[in-house]
């Protein structure tokens, strides 16, 4: 199986989509526990919720394998983004409910973990920089938003119900400052639904990697809550009177972050 799906656009806008993946190798899987191969803290369905990407002429790049295989949204030192808070890892041992994925004694060790860096996690970074590299070419600069969601209630790292648009820009440094206070402007009119910038959620890896608006790339990491669009339980079904409402603010948002590029173009 192919390691992501890609599709390369027009405009400099490159969509990143680091969880949706649901593979998991079959001789991985033998030794997971029947609830982690169910894949329960998959980000799902965005590719589905982003299917206008395209027509913006943005580029789009999307895991194929779980993020209990590997996770690509961690640093590939396994150090944690959120020091003194509790955090999943870069090859989890447990689901965000700290439900064991491993049957005993299973668990990966050191040398697999390194490996699995090596096969699942570099690819998909190398994919990611070279489009990135690409878009700056040709554009001058590039921008980037790396598409999340996750449980409404998940009492491990948050208390009550999660915000439903959660913008992160790793306080402020992943993009200009003018660029979060415009998507959270766009999420804030949102009727019915509520925002937060740089709140529990301020970016993982890839937003505090590549964000580096010095160097032409402005990034945003959107944390959707999975009540917007979706059954938050098993079988986790796609919900499209739901996803019709919070679409077109989404659109909104990627659209008004190309406009950003083109003002700085023609400044």
């Amino acid at each position: 199986m192919d390691l992501y799906k890609f599709r390369q656009g027009t405009r400099p806008l490159l969509v990143s989509m680091p969880h949706v993946g649901t593979h998991i190798p079959d001789a991985l899987a033998r030794r997971m526990m029947p609830i982690a191969r169910t894949v329960p803290d998959t980000d799902w369905h965005l590719e589905q919720l982003y299917d206008f990407a395209d027509g913006l002429g943005a580029s789009v790049l999307a895991a194929t394998h779980s993020r209990f295989v590997v996770d690509l949204n961690r640093p590939p030192d396994n150090a944690n983004l959120y020091p003194g808070q509790d955090t999943t890892g870069l090859c989890p041992i447990d689901t965000f409910a700290k439900q064991p994925i491993y049957r005993m004694g299973e668990e990966p060790y050191d040398t697999e973990i390194r490996h699995r860096v090596g096969t699942y996690w570099k690819p998909y970074h190398a994919k990611l920089q070279e489009e990135l590299a690409r878009i700056k070419a040709r554009h001058g600069s590039a921008l980037l938003w790396d598409a999340h969601s996750i449980a409404s209630h998940v009492p491990r790292f948050f208390a009550g119900r999660l915000t439903d648009f959660n913008l992160g820009t790793a306080d402020g440094k992943s993009c200009r400052s003018e660029i979060g206070a415009r998507m959270l402007e766009i999420a804030q009119a949102a009727p019915g639904y509520t925002s937060v910038l740089n709140g529990r959620f301020k970016g993982g890896y890839i937003t505090r990697t590549y964000g580096t608006p010095a160097d032409g790339v402005e990034a945003v990491q959107l944390e959707l809550s999975e009540i917007t669009y979706m059954d938050e339980p098993p079988p986790f079904g796609y919900r499209k009177d739901l996803a019709g409402e919070v679409k077109p603010h989404l659109r909104r948002m990627l659209e008004a972050f190309l406009g950003f590029h083109t003002e700085n173009s023609d400044s």
